[in-house]
């Protein structure tokens, strides 16, 4: 069985799954994997990594609360995209139940911004130049593009999102895109162990 997801190759074989990885023979990403090589060799060399390293007990906890904090981030934006869909908090406006969230999406991911670079200085080629992690990242970015977009239209047209008015297909169709989104970057999240 063979399943393509971008330019990875996931193929069932008698051993396991064996990934394969073409992007690396697309110009830019050459040189961009060539770059997070790189930087990849540097940080395993630095004293914070070898300190990572040898501290069995560092990763496992870094790890747990980076997970604890995708949990209430992508809670949160699910909290959202349900009120967009009018599944959750439909008699609320959309502008409390975004004061609500919103908060615990932008503070929990300067925590998680932290821990993610203490696993990345404790293993820098499982990260950097993992094409699942920077899939995760390009989906991470999308979900922030799609919080941000939620926050301004909202602040342009207050009815952005209100279910009296006939004109929600914007509304929902950002906040399935969204949801879409964060099951992404759990998935990836969870693969890049399994891809290393």
């Amino acid at each position: 069985m063979r399943l393509s997801l971008w330019a990875v190759t996931l193929r069932a074989t008698d051993t396991g799954l064996r990934c394969k990885n073409s992007l690396k023979n697309l110009p830019m990403y050459a040189t961009i994997f060539h770059w997070l090589s790189q930087l990849s060799a540097w940080l395993e060399r630095t004293q914070m990594s070898h300190v990572i390293q040898v501290h069995d007990w560092i990763v496992p906890v870094v790890q747990s609360i980076h997970i604890l904090g995708i949990a209430v981030v992508a809670s949160s934006a699910l909290m959202i995209n349900l009120r967009l869909l009018g599944l959750y908090a439909a008699d609320q406006p959309l502008k409390e139940v975004l004061a609500r969230f919103l908060p615990f999406i932008w503070w929990t991911l300067i925590v998680l911004l932290l821990t993610g670079i203490v696993m990345i200085i404790g293993e820098p080629p499982r990260s950097l130049k993992n094409p699942v992690f920077q899939i995760k990242m390009a989906l991470l970015l999308a979900a922030l593009v799609a919080t941000v977009i939620c926050q301004v239209t909202l602040r342009r047209h207050p009815a952005f999102g209100d279910l009296t008015t006939g004109r929600r297909a914007g509304a929902a169709t950002l906040a399935s895109v969204s949801m879409l989104l964060w099951v992404g970057i759990i998935f990836a999240g969870r693969w890049i162990a399994y891809y290393y």
